[in-house]
């Protein structure tokens, strides 16, 4: 039989209220291998990400996998660690604060929080707390541009995970994509072209999207396609020719073909070619993270400089730039529209949430 979470208290003549959720992938809490293997063993556990039978993933998973990757995977994660924390999680809470000052600024009253697919803050406790202070209609925001079974899909099955527990459910929507979204190209572009007017500009411009499985595309994923899509309106937002603009996949794992071309087999065969310099930028992440900061700023430079080259320059992620957050706001609106965004409630309603989020949490 189903065991329901139990429901915050009820406050009659309390406002409701409409909240955006952004959803990023995650983080372990700390550069050690413990939290990274805690970490790993939650991403790695998602069906969405590896599709292999359990049954046989399992014993690799715990077998091999978990004993021997976390120490690795700590050193690199230290090497990008910040005093605040990991770069993708204070990243992605300057994200959410920025949006909710952008949407005030826009006239809509909404509630905004982040969390994280693997690790913490878990989808599940922020839906809890917006719940807790009043939200009745919920816009879950995905912080992948490009929609993919093994990201976007995996946040719904997460929700849907969620609402299954859940007795008293919130009006829900979903954005799927925004691949494509002009305020989001022009954030890259404008991104790209600070970086080219203070540093020069390289030989070719290096689009590294996160690769999935090969067959995820045989299968109709369409991630290949909209990451494609993504880099040739950058291309033609920058008025480059085609034959500047290369697109390839980073982050293999494991012995299957993935997404082809690989980023740093790539930035080696340009340097041995004779391309001087390059410049690489990740448009399918928002937040850099150990895949940009750790992946490409240095192993791909020592990559291309040891093959030759002579000049590497990394872009930074949109994080918390004006023009991103700017398109974040506008994305968020338009799926926002035809909900109500009441004023905030008056200051005795306030405190009431207050005290019931504090006993929901204090229950859980």
């Amino acid at each position: 039989m189903t065991s329901f979470a139990a429901e915050p208290a009820h406050i009659h003549g309390s406002t409701a209220r409409t909240a955006v959720l952004v959803v990023n992938l995650g983080t372990p809490e700390a550069p050690t291998a413990p939290a990274v293997r805690r970490y790993l063993a939650e991403f790695l556990s998602d069906h969405r990400v590896v599709e292999i039978p359990r049954w046989l993933w399992k014993p690799i998973l715990h077998g091999i996998i978990l004993r021997t990757r976390p120490a690795k995977s700590a050193a690199k994660y230290a090497s990008i660690w910040t005093p605040e924390g990991s770069p993708l999680k204070v990243w992605t809470e300057k994200q959410a604060k920025l949006l909710l000052g952008a949407l005030g600024e826009q006239g809509q009253q909404v509630l905004v929080r982040h969390a994280m697919r693997y690790g913490n803050p878990s989808i599940a406790s922020q839906l809890d707390a917006l719940k807790a202070e009043g939200a009745t209609r919920i816009l879950v925001l995905p912080l992948y541009p490009q929609y993919s079974g093994t990201t976007t899909a995996s946040i719904f099955d997460a929700v849907g995970q969620w609402g299954q527990q859940t007795r008293h459910l919130p009006e829900l929507r979903f954005v799927n994509r925004y691949h494509d979204d002009p305020g989001y190209i022009d954030a890259l572009a404008r991104r790209v072209q600070r970086h080219w007017e203070q540093n020069g500009r390289g030989d070719r411009l290096l689009l590294s999207f996160h690769g999935v499985p090969q067959r995820t595309l045989t299968l109709g994923d369409p991630y290949h396609c909209e990451c494609h899509k993504t880099a040739r309106l950058l291309g033609e937002r920058l008025d480059l020719p085609a034959d500047a603009v290369l697109v390839t996949f980073q982050s293999r794992f494991g012995r299957a073909k993935w997404l082809h071309p690989y980023t740093e087999p790539t930035l080696r065969q340009l340097a041995q070619q004779g391309v001087k310099r390059v410049d690489v930028a990740c448009p399918g992440f928002v937040s850099d993270c150990l895949e940009t900061l750790e992946e490409i700023a240095q192993e791909g430079r020592d990559a291309f400089l040891q093959a030759g080259g002579q000049e590497f320059h990394y872009v930074p992620c949109l994080n918390d730039d004006g023009r991103w957050i700017g398109a974040l706001a506008g994305i968020a609106q338009q799926h926002l529209q035809g909900w109500p965004t009441a004023a905030a409630p008056d200051g005795r309603a306030a405190e009431l949430q207050r005290e019931r989020a504090l006993r929901l949490g204090a229950t859980r």
